[in-house]
């Protein structure tokens, strides 16, 4: 995998192979609402940062590197995690309290016969954000490889942040226009329990000082209603496209694939996943566990485990 530079200093790596980061000072300052650690942008040549599982469930500077490195990146990967079911119950709860949607507090990511989702088939998965259909979608999302397949299943995954850094860059009238036009987003179905879910949400929102705060795209769930203007329908098709093809070019796309025992985390507000489509035999050919935990909770934990880190010294 190509290297990209991320400003975490690998401080050493211990014989049951713990790796140890120095997050930057900036890191330790502050604590306001939404614990402002600058963001680092990112294209196909990242190399993520990766942390030991059990040393972030059970040494409180590894979890607090990961939690900045979450905030900072986007993306971190978690490896040497127990190959079975609810593992990741055990990492949320080190941080507070998971997210309870309509598919529970976890869910199994495999090809099922009868899917309700996409994401429950072999097929390519395009690059989305998860339930933009609710009002407020889960700040962070947990995917743990139980199983691989043996041929494609690749994760593809884009740091959204950076491309509508360059739209707003090439195309200022379309970044306008995906910050301001509200989309309808709809999911109907029966999981945990029967749902139906509708919210109105903009492609890219700011927050109240014009900053990017989230975005808000999958097709799977984008309403066949589209209540705006007719007279304003073109305009933000042209600018969804050019949102889209940014996102789609390889310079963009980082790719990789997982492994059993390891965990991807990363934040559903920023970073776009996906999932190439792979070879599905008799049984279950590839299975990942998912969960989600809200950002308020991520940061909650931040401030805790800062406080209690600046104690001891």
């Amino acid at each position: 995998m190509p290297h990209f530079q991320v400003n975490l200093l690998i401080m050493g790596v211990s014989s049951d192979m713990n790796c140890n980061l120095e997050t930057p000072g900036n890191c330790l300052q502050g604590l306001g609402p939404w614990y402002p650690i600058e963001k680092q942008l990112w294209g196909c040549g990242l190399q993520i940062p990766t942390l030991n599982y059990e040393s972030v469930l059970h040494n409180d500077q590894s979890a607090y590197n990961w939690l900045c490195a979450l905030k900072k990146v986007g993306i971190v990967l978690l490896e040497g995690a127990p190959v079975k079911q609810g593992e990741l119950v055990t990492l949320g709860k080190r941080i507070g309290y998971m997210r309870h949607t309509f598919y529970g507090y976890t869910w199994q990511v495999q090809d099922k016969i009868d899917a309700n989702n996409v994401a429950y088939t072999s097929g390519k998965l395009s690059l989305h954000t998860d339930y933009p259909a609710l009002q407020y979608p889960p700040g962070v999302q947990f995917l743990h490889c139980l199983k691989q397949a043996e041929t494609g299943g690749e994760s593809e995954m884009v740091d959204g942040f950076h491309i509508c850094h360059k739209l707003r860059e090439q195309n200022p009238k379309a970044f306008n226009i995906l910050t301001s036009t509200q989309v309808d987003f709809t999911d109907i179905g029966t999981d945990y329990c029967d749902f139906s879910l509708q919210s109105k949400q903009r492609i890219i929102e700011l927050d109240q000082n014009g900053g990017l705060l989230r975005i808000n795209f999958n097709n799977a769930t984008r309403d066949s209603v589209f209540d705006i203007p007719a007279e304003d329908v073109q305009p933000f098709y042209s600018s969804l496209k050019e949102f889209v093809n940014l996102m789609n070019k390889p310079e963009n796309t980082l790719s990789f694939k997982m492994k059993p025992g390891q965990v991807v985390t990363f934040d559903n507000w920023r970073i776009l996943h996906g999932r190439k489509k792979y070879q599905s035999g008799g049984d279950v050919s590839r299975h990942l566990e998912g969960s989600y935990l809200d950002w308020d909770v991520v940061i909650s934990r931040m401030r805790s485990l800062k406080r209690k880190l600046q104690s001891q010294t």
